[in-house]
């Protein structure tokens, strides 16, 4: 293929025939053939005008089909994406000024294939070397043939989703034409124009871009003349609009609130399910909003009916998810059906358990019908409900409870079906009101467990889930007991969508319970076994968490031989069978750490292959990456998650083996591989490490202590609450490593203690990470008082009001010595703020002795200093509960 650059390019036969051939091949559905394929693409692009060749196909040559020619524009496209650096500079403006000369192609799928090209082009920054390309399209908007108008509008779409941004911040303002013009369209003839038009405005609500922001109201406007459009795209788009708007511009749709909210109630039913799905996001995005409960009050009547019928399966759902189908817990799953899972670190807080300092995102059980695209009316409706539930609380009820009668008891299993997902819908909302019918309603739900639709009995398993915590609170034998022996049935139920419902629901009644569950976890364990035999792939997943939920709720109570023999052999057979880039072993890690950290010694019979798989993981994760950094072509990154959750399974042993684990560290090269760890660029991997260090700061010091100069000032260089896990384990860290070098923490001091007292008068700190700064400022100070005492003033209110709300308990214990010792040394630095120092010694149900008489000499030596009289008016400022308590217990 030579580049005949001075005339007009033009293609030589012979190569051309090659590339139409391998056109045509790779549309084989051979697995060979598209390999093939995929290597000799590989080989043309080695030549500069290949990529010619392939514009050519896709706009020129209208003698061959559509598919072929939109295929090579689909290449083209991969290969703008991959090298468009190294296009010679004439290729590059070949492919320009095709696309833009047959944007207007009489194929809507050819004029969609440019479309795509375009922005893939605008993608690569190339909207500055492209002046000609927005006014050119822009003025392609105005031509009399539809093809040109609706090829340039759809490029303009593609455009807008993929390049908002960009389109804002450019010095050309190019935003400030398009925008009026895309409004004008909005009354076009044609319906698709009128869609790219809404579609293409919508993309700068959210960012509440200036150049829509000035003609905000002709925006609306136009969109109250479409409310009415046939054209179902239309709709939808109009719909999209108004829920962004509710977020972005509320102030602007007030005037017009009830006619937008009775337009979305009629949308929120319409025929086509899609608009009906984008009009039902309203109901969700209002609830969001201050006003709401004003706006809709004198709606909601009628709303949630809509809501509630909307909950209701289709009949394409009902296909979709077999629902004629009862028993399949024989079939394999699809490796496709399997979701990623995402891994949560560990993270450390005050009793040192897991659970994310950031807040977690509670499973609603609106997500769970994989085999539907995942969103849909039906899950929508009932998350819907569920918002507008939070809202209003039980004013809802009256109108609920009839409908509730209705549906729950309801011949037609759908109708039931859906009966059962309101009253979980309303768990959290209206549960006040609820709890006078839930003695009548759950045992009623409890029987429609063994309802013989495996889509009511599903259902079934998370709506009852939502009542746990009341179960919990009644006597057992009533509601605990019943519940908890179908559930287990339910684990084993011969369908596998009941089998993941009735396990997820399981978890939640295990954390729930806790240690309520310790009579029966006999019953419990045999059933978690026996499905284990019985699981296809993806529930087995589900499987793990219910067991490391159970060991994190039950705690030491596992630790009985019976149960260890019976627990162990199954996970382990797992643990032997996967092999190490399989990623099932995420969760059998994760569940592993759980019931490590629970049976504690119990665990030791298993834990030495165990470490050293965790510190290989670790260590392979760490060299791939390693080789990736230094020869990024030859060895793909690694996946980290595989490091991060072999670290917090570490972090599980040596919480749960304590000293035992001296051996096993003594023998690995594991600090070596922490402290690579430690200085990762990834948070997570940061996070985990610093668990890690402290557990094994706690276990084994020793072992420790010789890396403390390298280790600390990765430490404090961590102490940044930009990334609060991250900087609340890192700050743990410190402290369980000061209480261990005592003295010897000196030259470490003046590195951690300012960002530590930074932290801690940062206002809206997270209260996990207040309470670890709290705890570890007073632990430096236990061991160096004198270093930290000078800098008393300038944390003790923050500290005092931190800790007051915390149990009693060991890291409590150290950090008031800590503060009574720099009190000892700095007087004056409490003097200011004395008062809540009191109140702070006040929130100790039982200090030991010796803690207490430090409190009493404290007291007393303030109250001497000052004398008498002061103290009396100084003290008729507490609170009385304060006074009292000081008096009683102190004498002051």
């Amino acid at each position: 293929m030579g580049l005949q650059s001075k005339m007009a390019w033009q293609p030589e036969e012979n190569g051309l025939q090659q590339i139409l051939q391998l056109l045509k091949e790779s549309q084989s559905p051979d697995n060979a053939t598209q390999r093939n394929v995929q290597q000799k693409l590989e080989e043309l692009n080695k030549y500069p005008d290949f990529n010619n060749y392939l514009i050519f196909v896709l706009t020129k040559l209208k003698t061959e089909d559509d598919p072929t020619r939109s295929l090579s524009g689909l290449i083209l496209k991969n290969n703008v994406r991959a090298h468009f650096e190294k296009f010679p500079s004439e290729v590059t403006t070949f492919i320009k000024q095709e696309c833009l000369n047959n944007i207007g192609d009489p194929s809507p799928l050819i004029r969609a294939t440019i479309g795509i090209l375009v922005t893939t082009i605008v993608a690569k920054g190339e909207l500055r070397n492209w002046q000609e390309l927005l006014p050119s399209l822009c003025n392609s908007l105005d031509s009399d043939d539809y093809n040109v108008c609706e090829g340039a509008f759809g490029a303009l779409q593609k455009i807008c989703e993929d390049n908002a941004e960009d389109l804002d911040n450019d010095s050309t303002r190019p935003l400030n034409i398009l925008i009026p013009k895309f409004l004008q369209f909005f009354k076009h003839n044609s319906p698709k124009i009128r869609s790219h038009a809404i579609a293409c405005v919508n993309q700068f609500i959210i960012s509440r871009t200036q150049a829509l922001m000035v003609h905000i109201d002709s925006f609306i406007e136009n969109l109250f003349f479409l409310a009415a459009d046939e054209d179902t795209d239309v709709r939808k788009n109009v719909c999209r609009a108004l829920v962004m708007l509710v977020e972005v511009r509320m102030d602007r749709l007030i005037p017009q609130i009830n006619n937008i909210v009775e337009y979305m109630m009629c949308r929120t039913q319409d025929d086509d399910d899609s608009v009906a799905l984008e009009a039902c996001e309203f109901w969700l995005s209002l609830a969001e909003q201050p006003i709401c409960k004003e706006v809709l009050g004198s709606h909601i009547d009628r709303l949630i009916p809509v809501l509630v019928k909307g909950m209701k399966y289709s009949e394409i759902d009902i296909i979709l998810l077999k629902g004629d189908v009862e028993e399949d817990d024989m079939v394999p799953d699809k490796e496709s059906d399997i979701k990623p899972r995402f891994h949560k670190s560990k993270s450390h807080t005050q009793k040192h358990t897991d659970g994310d300092a950031d807040g977690e995102l509670s499973d609603d059980g609106y997500d769970d019908d994989d085999s539907l695209s995942d969103w849909n009316l039906r899950k929508c409706s009932a998350a819907a409900l569920d918002v507008l539930a939070n809202v209003f609380r039980d004013d809802i009820l009256p109108v609920l409870l009839p409908i509730l009668k209705e549906t729950l008891f309801h011949n037609s299993w759908e109708i039931k079906e859906s009966g059962i997902l309101v009253l979980g819908a309303i768990a959290e909302g209206c549960m006040t009101g609820m709890i006078p019918h839930l003695p009548e309603l759950i045992p009623y739900l409890i029987s429609c467990l063994g309802d013989k639709k495996a889509l009511v009995r599903s259902i079934t398993c998370w709506t009852l889930s939502r009542y746990a915590h009341w179960v919990v609170g009644q006597p057992h034998e009533q509601y605990l007991k019943p519940l908890m022996e179908e559930l287990l049935k339910r684990v084993l139920d011969a369908n596998k969508r009941v089998q993941e419902a009735a396990c997820s629901a399981f978890a939640t009644l295990e954390e729930e319970a806790c240690t309520e569950l310790v009579p029966y976890l006999g019953f419990i364990l045999e059933t978690l076994v026996f499905a284990f035999n019985k699981y296809q792939h993806k529930n087995l997943l589900i499987l793990y968490d219910a067991i490391g939920t159970l060991a994190d709720s039950v705690g030491h109570h596992l630790n009985k031989p019976e149960y260890v023999n019976m627990l162990m052999p199954p996970l382990i057979e797992k643990w032997n069978v996967l092999k190490d880039e399989d990623k099932d072993l995420f969760p059998l890690l994760e569940c592993l750490s759980s019931v490590a950290t629970a049976l504690q010694s119990g665990f030791l019979p298993y834990c030495e292959p165990v470490y050293r798989r965790c510190v290989s993981l670790v260590e392979q994760t760490l060299n791939q990456n390693f080789a990736n950094q230094t020869q990024p072509d030859q060895v793909d990154p690694p996946d980290k998650d595989f490091m991060i959750v072999a670290l917090d399974l570490l972090s599980g042993l040596a919480e749960g083996l304590e000293h035992h684990i001296d051996s096993l560290v003594a023998n690995s090269n594991i600090l070596k591989l922490l402290y690579q760890c430690m200085q990762d660029p990834m948070p997570e991997v940061r996070q985990s490490s610093f668990a890690l260090l402290g557990d094994l700061t706690k276990a084994c010091f020793q072992h420790v202590r010789p890396c403390i100069g390298e280790f600390m000032p990765i430490l404090a260089a961590n102490l940044n609450p930009e990334f609060i896990s991250v900087c609340n384990n890192a700050t743990w860290s410190i402290g369980e490593i000061s209480v261990k070098m005592g003295n010897d923490m000196q030259p470490y001091i003046t590195m951690v203690i300012s960002p530590l007292v930074d932290i801690i008068n940062r206002p809206n700190t997270p209260k996990t990470l207040l309470e670890n700064t709290a705890i570890t400022i007073g632990r430096l100070g236990l061991v160096c008082p004198p270093e930290v005492a000078p800098m008393l003033q300038q944390f003790i209110r923050q500290w005092c009001s931190s800790l007051r709300n915390i149990r009693d308990n060991e890291e409590k214990d150290s950090a008031f010595r800590g503060v009574c010792q720099m009190i000892n040394v700095n007087p004056g630095g409490v003097i200011q703020d004395f008062i809540f120092f009191c109140d702070a010694v006040a929130s100790w149900s039982q200090p030991k002795a010796d803690l207490k008489e430090m409190f009493y000499k404290i007291l007393h030596g303030f109250k001497n200093q000052v004398g008498e009289e002061n103290w009396t008016k100084f003290s008729d400022q507490f609170p009385q509960p304060l006074r009292e308590r000081l008096a009683v217990q102190y004498g002051v």
